[in-house]
């Protein structure tokens, strides 16, 4: 059994290990930067969804909760922040970028898989769980906010088989050709070595 003595030493290192925890540097970058291009979403009721669900890790008006500012908590609340705002920011829209095109146009899926609000960040924001219903329209609208995106991955999807189709044909035909030459050529031989002979 512990004794008190024991019990008050464990406190103690405990206390001290998560004092010290404090002084990591990660975490305490609780900042919002100003806002850049702003996505257009196709309609007021897909923003305020996406505000309410999406907004305070993707994009630059994230809302800091006090235990925003306290480790080990504020480690996982700044990876996702980081992340989030990296891989899509919707106050800082930059289509130019392939990674943000990407992740524009698979937004809808994200949602409807219940991927996107992350499950530990529910449990911290419940206002932010959305409804069967609401998941639906929120996917919607985001496929409609961001329909140039999906569509330009379809068909980069499918100019990359109809380019694979077209070579595999290519391949095939000159196989194709090479074959019929040497059985050309063999037959040349054949009658040349049977004219020999007689």
């Amino acid at each position: 059994m512990f004794s008190h003595r024991t019990l008050g030493l464990s406190l103690v290192v405990a206390a001290l290990g998560f004092a010290v925890i404090q002084l990591v540097p990660y975490g305490h970058s609780r900042t919002n930067p100003p806002d850049g291009a702003l996505a257009a979403f196709d309609s007021p009721a897909t923003q305020k969804m996406a505000e309410r669900a999406c907004y305070d890790c993707h994009s630059n008006r994230t809302r800091w909760p006090w235990y925003s500012a306290i480790a080990p908590v504020s480690w996982r609340v700044q990876n996702h922040v980081s992340e989030g705002r990296e891989k899509l920011n919707f106050t800082a829209f930059d289509p130019a970028n392939e990674e943000v095109a990407d992740a524009a146009g698979e937004a809808s899926e994200s949602v409807l898989k219940g991927e996107m609000p992350p499950a530990d960040y529910l449990l911290l924001h419940p206002e932010a769980r959305l409804t069967a219903s609401e998941k639906k329209a929120l996917a919607a609208g985001l496929d409609a906010t961001f329909a140039a995106f999906g569509e330009a991955g379809e068909q980069g999807e499918g100019a990359g088989a109809r380019a694979g189709g077209e070579a595999r044909e290519h391949d095939e035909a000159g196989g194709r050709e090479r074959g019929e030459t040497a059985e050309r050529e063999e037959a040349k031989e054949d009658e040349s070595r049977g004219g020999n002979r007689n």
